[in-house]
């Protein structure tokens, strides 16, 4: 970070929009005051190597900064600024697809009785076992892409398709890669605990031992994941089984995430509440105990509307959680089977039309919470001095025409770390 100070010089300056700094009611963002969205019109932003170094209106702004002959001016006149969007939870790295089950589903047969069959997650656990790094690098490269045209410029990715600890360590592999060959900043989550594999179909602890024992250590030995998730649900990963493996997880020093009460309600919300978890995905049956122990803790719900959309199952209680006082944050959970989309815009949207959600609630959600929700909020997620230039600049004069207009790409600019990569 450079050292801000009165006159410095900007190689950055985007003037005259409306700036939604999503800045000013705390981190995280809770409750009531998920409603209360910081935004200054007609505004500056002033950047220099990377960094945040003035925000404000005109007259402030001009008297701080220095704009040379090298400063790129962006005129963002009749347009919207926000923070870059966060997408906290993606299964990005993934071998095949699974259209079929797509139309399957379509017709009414359900996501459990799919997998129980071998497909679902199965089915794309053969896929990325035979897909080559270089395949998983390339298809992983596309879909960022897509995404960083949506105004994505940091995202998580898990692995948990391969259940195995080569194909595992080949997709995290794939994430470190993807990392140095692309802009959009990668977060990396380890996530063997997805399914039961076949080889361990009727040996579940001895699969729990594997990852215990041999895969987690691995990982960690090589410094490939910051995270670990586990599928806390009926069928796959019981509560039991999902604290074993998060607290040897723990103790092996990575942090903690969770799916939790998709399908059922199991109690990994209470596990996730337990352990300090960072976060709590999906919720879309979460208990009104459950609420209580988030709302006593410092874990970040993350709510995946497009999910229950795809599925079309009910939609998680997100108007209760925030009446509740707790804070949460969107993503897309992006993957082959249950949610292939990688557009957060359109999270936003059906969140809004879905859940009850206000375009402030939704824009903190994806922001500052989801920011948060991946230990980053001292970095990225709102427009303040001193945090990363991660920006957006949308081709439209009000944020609230962004959830509204859904479906329709918006972005007209996208800087990350005061780079202009669209």
């Amino acid at each position: 970070m450079i050292d801000i100070t009165k006159d410095t010089a900007v190689d950055l300056l985007i003037r005259g929009g409306q700036i939604v700094t999503a800045a000013g009611q705390g981190c995280p963002v809770k409750g009531r005051a998920m409603q209360k969205l910081d935004v200054i019109e007609k505004g500056w932003i002033a950047c220099a190597d990377g960094t945040i170094v003035a925000v404000g209106n005109r007259d402030t702004i001009k008297n701080q900064i220095q704009v040379t002959n090298e400063t790129h001016i962006i005129d963002a006149v009749g347009k919207v600024v926000t923070p870059g969007l966060v997408d906290s939870h993606t299964h990005l790295v993934f071998g095949g697809s699974r259209e079929d089950e797509f139309y399957m589903r379509a017709q009414g047969v359900d996501y459990m009785e799919i997998m129980g069959a071998g497909g679902g997650i199965l089915s794309t656990v053969r896929a990325t076992r035979d897909a080559s790094l270089e395949e998983l690098v390339e298809s992983g490269k596309q879909r960022l892409w897509w995404m960083l045209q949506l105004g994505v410029t940091t995202v998580e990715c898990k692995s948990g398709y391969g259940l195995d600890l080569e194909t595992e360590l080949k997709q995290l592999e794939a994430v470190r890669i993807l990392q140095q060959q692309q802009p959009v900043e990668l977060v990396s989550t380890f996530m063997g605990a997805h399914a039961w594999p076949e080889e361990y179909k009727n040996d579940e602890e001895g699969y729990v031992d594997f990852l215990i024992s041999t895969v987690m250590p691995e990982v960690r030995s090589r410094e490939l994941a910051e995270y670990v998730d586990v599928f806390c649900e009926t069928g796959v990963f019981s509560v039991e089984q999902s604290c074993r493996i998060l607290t040897r997880a723990k103790e092996l020093g990575f942090k903690l995430r969770i799916h939790a009460e998709e399908m059922s309600t199991l109690g990994g919300t209470e596990l996730a509440a337990e352990l300090g978890a960072t976060s709590a995905d999906h919720l879309l049956m979460i208990s009104q105990e459950g609420i209580s122990r988030l709302r006593s803790s410092d874990v970040m719900p993350i709510l995946l509307p497009a999910t229950a959309f795809t599925l079309r199952k009910p939609y998680a209680p997100a108007r209760l959680m925030i009446e509740s006082g707790l804070p949460i944050a969107l993503a897309t959970d992006f993957n082959p089977g249950s949610c292939p989309t990688a557009n957060l815009p359109l999270v936003m949207s059906m969140a809004c039309l879905y859940m009850g959600l206000s375009p402030e609630e939704v824009f903190h959600a994806v922001t500052i919470n989801a920011s948060y929700s991946l230990d980053r909020s001292h970095e990225i997620g709102s427009i303040e001095v001193g945090k990363q230039a991660d920006l957006v600049v949308f081709d439209t004069d009000h944020y609230r025409k962004i959830p509204y207009y859904y479906g329709v790409n918006l972005v007209d600019t996208v800087i990350k770390q005061g780079r202009v990569v669209i």
